[in-house]
């Protein structure tokens, strides 16, 4: 019985890893796809938008560096934009 609830509880965990890099791997493809619209806002805006912390659109944004995306926050834009729309 032991071994069935270590099993169970595995695999929830492992459901809800699953889950949370599909949802990270969702708000990337949003964040970018607002980006090239030039129309994010500021980071706070942009989690009351996406309903995570500010921190966490700060990790996304670092995470989308780190994998080869230029990205910028314009201060006049108000907004995350792609390295060639940069000013």
């Amino acid at each position: 019985m032991f071994n069935f609830i270590t099993e169970v509880k595995f695999k929830a965990i492992l459901i809800l890893a699953i889950m949370n890099k599909f949802q990270k791997e969702t708000l990337k493809m949003r964040l970018l796809k607002l980006a090239s619209l030039k129309s994010t806002g500021a980071p706070a805006e942009l989690a009351l938008r996406f309903e995570i912390s500010e921190r966490s659109v700060k990790r996304i944004v670092k995470e989308l560096r780190e994998e080869g995306t230029d990205l910028r926050y314009s201060q006049s834009r108000r907004s995350y934009v792609t390295e060639e729309d940069y000013q």
